[in-house]
């Protein structure tokens, strides 16, 4: 009697085990592509470099941003995230534009989100610098000095350069995160958010003490 109930107890834990779901392994080719030539990192030493490549029109970014955020709040202190504006074509390079005004001027902490928001849930055309200026303005930023910095040779510049590490970075969509300089992925690789992250912390790991 003792036997069948321990062979019962082995076949229900079987069955369990079997209905559970699987650890999910990042898979080259399908949740992240290596990149070719390895690109240099922009990082301090011991620091794994993660590089978001974004478009603020892009619906996809914009849909992605509040849990991009949760996620950056739990990065572990050897991870180093940065925001970086795709240029995949001259159309982009306004909104560029704006993202490095913001950020000469300090205020890109503070509003970076909430452009995504006027542009999608608005449907403020902050592409126009005039709408962009008035609208930096009603929030309590100097319109002339961000007009000032946005058409300043600096921030011109940084969008040129932009533009130049989308191609090597071989961006053809966005949102896009490449890893340490060697990997690429995205939710469109991965099929979700949720699957998207799970696979930058396993490529985190995978990179952790290699610099």
């Amino acid at each position: 009697m003792h036997d069948l109930r321990r062979l019962a107890w082995l076949a229900a834990s079987l069955i369990l085990s079997l209905s559970l779901p699987m650890a999910h392994a990042a898979e080259w080719g399908k949740d992240y592509v290596e990149l070719t030539p390895v690109q240099a990192v922009d990082a301090p030493r011991g620091k794994v470099e993660v590089i978001e490549f974004f478009w603020y029109r892009c619906p996809h970014c914009a849909e992605l941003e509040p849990d991009l955020e949760a996620w950056a709040k739990r990065l572990p202190g050897h991870v180093l995230l940065r925001r970086q504006p795709a240029v995949l074509n001259d159309g982009w390079l306004p909104l560029t534009r704006a993202y490095y005004a913001l950020e000469a001027l300090g205020q890109l902490d503070r509003l970076h989100g909430a452009v995504f928001t006027a542009i999608h849930r608005e449907r403020i055309d902050l592409n126009d610098p005039n709408t962009f200026f008035d609208w930096a303005a009603g929030r309590g930023v100097d319109r002339k000095k961000l007009a000032e910095a946005y058409n300043s040779f600096s921030v011109n510049a940084k969008a040129a350069r932009a533009k130049q590490l989308s191609a090597r970075y071989k961006i053809t969509g966005v949102p896009a995160f490449v890893v340490n300089g060697k990997y690429q992925t995205s939710a469109y690789l991965t099929g979700s958010h949720q699957a998207l992250f799970k696979v930058l912390d396993e490529l985190i790991e995978q990179e952790k003490g290699k610099r």
